[in-house]
């Protein structure tokens, strides 16, 4: 039996890739076993039991960026992860080690490679974070999502996949009827929805706040992701204008429909979320989070803008321009037709599959050699 360690988590944007390559690889061979390893605390410790798979967890969190005593704890709790990875490893015995990033990925894949067990890195991003560079020395197999990764990683190792994306996003051509009864919508007005990731995005939230009244004005139906932390705001404000055509989730548990209803989406640029709109064809404006890692948000986006397959407004631009650019789209039907043409040219809809099939010839190599 074929046995294979997934790692990583943290938000939707990792953990939605790692169900999507653990359920390509059971679609290939049912037997195998997978096991999940994710950061104690964290939302992967939810969602991937709920999708059928075990999970263990690493106590491991990021270094915060500010002074703080949290920091203190830092190393402490990178020794007691790198001790509990190698024990995971030990127990199971991983034909294969697989990294989506997360905080538990680097103990995970550095204690697979000091072991013996063959890892394979999936880089979402166009600009790789330190974690990954430094692993990626050990790795056997770099997946990315992206050209020109040379320049962060050893060329004879990087494969071009693009990024696994939920499989209910691959079709969602004939949705939309079931879309706007799912929503309680109407399917033939102009629909905006608005995602800042899993857990909701400041900026993108307090755009919306401020231009609620002017969205209503206008017609437009809006589907709002806000995350747990602002959903009762945005319920108060949709309440207070009487506004039900803005239908406010703190999490929507059916994107594929979410998808099928938009005709233009205002997101941030995390990785998935591009490659999800590559693989929807929807036109988008984005906010790319000025704060995430080396800035690779805005280098995601940019790999968009370049040929003229999505829109980009500043962070710190959000709040006066972001409604009023979104609504500007909504009414330029060719703006969006072409929009939507370039983004669906970037798609790679079998990423999850090719990342299956490398993985199970990376474990069948690894196993002719025992």
């Amino acid at each position: 039996m074929t046995k294979v360690i997934i790692s990583g988590g943290g938000t939707g944007g990792h953990i939605f890739p790692a169900l999507a390559i653990a359920n390509a690889l059971k679609s290939i061979d049912s037997g195998i076993d997978i096991l999940f390893v994710g950061a104690e605390g964290k939302m992967e410790m939810e969602k991937i039991p709920a999708a059928g798979y075990p999970i263990q967890g690493l106590n491991i969190s990021g270094l915060q960026r500010s002074l703080t005593l949290k920091n203190l704890a830092f190393p402490f709790k990178v020794i007691s992860s790198l001790t509990k990875a190698g024990r995971i490893i030990d127990a199971f015995k991983p034909d294969v080690a697989i990294g989506v990033g997360g905080y538990a990925s680097g103990p995970l894949l550095y204690m697979a490679a000091c072991k013996g067990v063959p890892s394979v890195i999936q880089e979402q991003n166009s600009y790789p974070g330190i974690t990954n560079k430094i692993l990626a020395k050990k790795a056997k197999l770099i997946c990315v999502a992206y050209d020109g990764m040379e320049k962060f990683f050893p060329r004879d190792k990087i494969t071009l996949t693009g990024n696994p994306v939920r499989a209910d996003i691959l079709n969602i051509a004939d949705k939309k009827r079931e879309a706007a009864g799912f929503f309680g919508l109407d399917e033939n007005k102009k629909t905006m929805l608005v995602v800042g990731g899993s857990q909701g995005a400041r900026s993108i939230n307090h755009s919306m706040l401020a231009g609620i009244k002017k969205i209503s004005d206008a017609g437009v139906q809006v589907i709002w992701q806000t995350g747990k932390q602002f959903i009762k705001e945005a319920a108060e404000a949709t309440a207070a204008i009487n506004a039900n055509e803005l239908k406010a989730f703190d999490f929507i548990s059916r994107m594929d429909l979410a998808y099928a209803m938009a005709d233009l989406v205002v997101s941030r640029a995390g990785a998935s979320t591009v490659s999800e709109l590559c693989i929807a064809g929807k036109p988008a404006v984005m906010v790319p989070l000025p704060t995430a890692a080396e800035d690779h948000q805005t280098k995601n986006i940019m790999s968009l803008v370049k040929h003229q397959a999505a829109v980009m407004v500043k962070d710190a631009d959000a709040g006066s321009t972001l409604v009023d650019t979104a609504l500007s789209l909504l009414k330029d039907e060719q703006k969006l037709r072409e929009l939507a043409k370039n983004i669906t040219k970037l798609a790679l809809p079998g990423s999850a599959m090719e990342i299956a099939r490398q993985v199970l010839s990376l474990a069948a190599t690894n196993n002719s050699k025992k």
